[in-house]
């Protein structure tokens, strides 16, 4: 089955917030015991040209193809990183997305879907968009995942951290009310209306 492509970070993700980004299910208890490949593949962000540079540094690339690139390091299996360079509206982007190269389209399908997501005229945030956002940009010590003390069914799924009566706990991600997730998103996210249905 293949990973829905999601956008997981809103705003241009500086050098340090990009290689958090990078492996941001680290802390998920069996990384050892499963590769991680669909936790991964389809996630995408938007960087800065000099991340963008430093990256097609590092290594030669694996391929070059127009607009991206593909790092010959493997995250996993068969999914790696590829670096877009893009021009959307009239000005050139740098996104970082993870493809699948298992499925030669992958990469261009990726292309297609930031384009047209990055094209929306009016700017705003779907629901997934939100959560995706909040779990990028914890801090490890306030995102986790369900231990013992949550129901069986809920174990090993995302928490957050939520302040609030009774006091300070961890909720599932998921079941974040609209309130949490509006006092958990930076100001500048929270008035964002959710996406028209087409």
């Amino acid at each position: 089955m293949t990973s829905p492509i999601r956008k997981i970070y809103f705003g241009i993700a500086d050098r340090h917030q990009m290689f958090r980004l990078f492996d941001r299910h680290a802390q998920r208890p069996d990384r050892w015991q499963t590769d991680g490949a669909k936790l991964c593949a389809g996630e995408w962000f938007e960087i800065a040209q000099a991340q963008h540079d430093y990256m097609l540094e590092i290594l030669p690339p694996l391929w070059m193809r127009g607009e991206m690139f593909a790092m010959r390091e493997f995250l996993t299996g068969s999914i790696t990183s590829v670096f877009y360079m893009l021009s959307i509206n009239g000005v050139t982007r740098f996104f970082h997305a993870y493809c699948d190269l298992s499925d030669p389209r992958s990469p261009y399908d990726m292309r297609d879907a930031i384009v047209e997501r990055e094209r929306q005229p009016v700017k705003a945030m779907t629901r997934e968009e939100r959560i995706e956002h909040i779990w990028s940009a914890a801090h490890d010590k306030y995102r986790g995942y369900a231990g013992e003390d949550f129901r069986p069914e809920h174990r090993r799924k995302r928490t957050v951290i939520v302040y609030g009566k009774p006091g300070t706990r961890f909720e599932l991600l998921e079941a974040l009310t609209d309130q949490q997730i509006s006092d958990k998103l930076p100001v500048h996210l929270r008035h964002l209306p959710l996406p028209e249905a087409a």
